[in-house]
This record gives structure tokens, C-alpha cells and sequence, in this order.
């Protein structure tokens, strides 16, 4: 629960073989940027998490206006990015570009469930670079596991406008699962200008999403359309990274 703090040129080893070893959780924060990092864990490198079921809805303070600027890591048994599963009380407005991950389980995953609620949306994603990497994109859409009986089980997570572009992958298994909810909202996913070397069979895996694709090899699932020349539906990068953009300005931020 933090507001405007930057975090630059820091080096995390954490044991491989060791679960819940996160590099870094922004959790229920506003204006972060993570910059010029090298992380190993055996966990996620990055989660950004808002609250967990009711009690994240309750409290209600999103994460957003998460920047993540030149970030290079592994992992065993986590993501390099990841964004859950506690996101109950919104996830909003995160830009990542210049990514290396290698030796690693995932790359990208959006982790949720039933009972969650909230919002994943507006994540812009770019220039990423994989190696030996298991899964490219993920999307969990059933990390049921809750705090306690009184969550509502109704309450559907919504997840859109979700950019990820300019993309390129040696020594991949799955280029992308994307496992959605049935009658929840998942929508908006827009994969540009992706490259993978892909080593399964079924590269990708797609159920309850919805988005389009333009320049992606291997060829995505059916559900990710050919992006139209008008589309507005796609996130876009509008203004500059937050973190560059406030570096002249910074003395009223906090540095790590």
C-alpha cells in the first residue's frame, strides 16, 4: 500500500527451489515504477496484487500506474510478470517494456478466479525477449484457493484491454493458455507482432476469451481475430512511461 515510489538498479537472488520467494509486490499501489532490475526467484519476479475476495473489494484501493522499465530475471516455478491472483480490488493502467526473462516457467500470466471480482485492464506490455521459457502468456482463471467461506461466489472478475506486442521467443513450450471464465468478461486481448519458436504441438489454447491478433506466428487461436485497420478496442500506449517521465522531478518520491 504505497504511492509513488521508484525502485532502480537492484539485484534479487532469492533460492530457486524455494516456493512463494516473490521479487517484488506492488500490493493495493498507486505510481511504482521498477527500473534497470535483475531478479531470480523461485517464485514471480513482479506480482502486483490489490486484495484478496471480499476483502479487496471492501477496502477497495486498486494497484495502477505501474511502470516496469528494463527488468531482466528467472524463475522456476513463478512468472517473470505477473499480475493476481489477489486483484479483487483492481488492477489498472500497467506499462512494461524492455523484458528479458530466460530459464523460466512463465512470462506473462494474469492469475484470477470465481469469487474474485474486480478488474484486470489497460495492460500494455512490449519489447520482451524470451529464452527457454515453458509458457509465453498465461491466463489462470481458476486459482480458486480463498481466504475463508464468506467471498461471494458470484462475483466475476473482468478482464480487457490487454496489449501485448513486438515479442519474440527462442526454445518456447506453449506460446499462449488462455484460460478465461464462462459468463465473466474477458475481452480485448490484443497479441501484435509476436515471434515464437515453439516447441509443442498445440501452441496455443484458448477457452471464454475474446480479442485479436495481427503479425503472430505461431498462428493463435481462433477467438484472437484478425486485427481490423479501425480497431479502437486494443490498449494503447498513450503517454510516456510514468517513471522516465517524473525522473526530473523526483524529489518528491521515494527511492529504494
Amino acid at each position: 500500500m504505497n504511492s509513488h515510489v521508484i525502485i532502480q538498479n537492484i539485484t534479487i537472488l532469492a533460492p530457486l527451489d524455494s516456493p512463494n520467494t516473490d521479487g517484488i509486490d506492488p500490493d493495493s499501489s498507486d505510481a511504482v515504477c521498477i527500473e534497470n532490475c535483475y531478479i531470480s526467484t523461485g517464485d514471480d519476479l513482479i506480482s502486483i496484487k490489490s486484495g484478496w475476495d471480499e476483502y479487496g473489494v471492501s477496502f477497495g484501493r486498486p494497484s495502477r500506474n505501474i511502470t516496469i522499465h528494463k527488468l531482466t530475471g528467472h524463475n522456476i516455478n513463478g512468472s517473470g510478470i505477473a499480475i493476481g491472483s489477489e486483484m479483487s480490488g483492481g488492477v489498472s493502467e500497467v506499462h512494461a517494456e524492455n523484458l528479458y526473462f530466460f530459464n523460466s516457467s512463465t512470462a506473462i500470466i494474469i492469475k484470477t478466479a470465481s469469487g474474485r471480482g474486480g478488474y484486470v485492464r489497460n495492460i500494455y506490455i512490449s519489447n520482451v525477449t524470451l529464452s527457454n521459457v515453458e509458457t509465453a502468456l498465461r491466463f489462470y482463471s481458476n486459482f480458486s484457493e480463498h481466504p475463508d467461506d464468506y467471498y461471494d461466489r458470484k462475483a466475476l472478475p473482468v478482464i480487457e484491454r490487454i496489449t501485448v506486442k513486438d515479442v519474440t521467443g527462442d526454445n518456447i513450450k506453449v506460446a499462449g493458455f488462455l484460460e478465461g471464465i464462462e459468463g465473466a468478461s474477458f475481452r480485448n486481448v490484443c497479441l501484435l507482432n509476436v515471434t515464437l519458436k515453439v516447441t509443442s504441438e498445440s501452441p496455443w489454447t484458448c477457452s471464454y476469451v475474446q480479442g485479436y491478433s495481427d503479425s503472430v506466428s505461431p498462428e493463435p487461436c481462433k477467438a484472437l481475430k484478425k486485427i481490423p485497420e479501425d480497431v479502437s478496442d486494443c490498449y494503447s500506449l498513450s503517454n510516456y512511461l510514468w517513471c522516465l517521465r517524473t525522473q526530473k522531478r523526483n524529489s518528491w518520491l521515494h527511492s529504494w
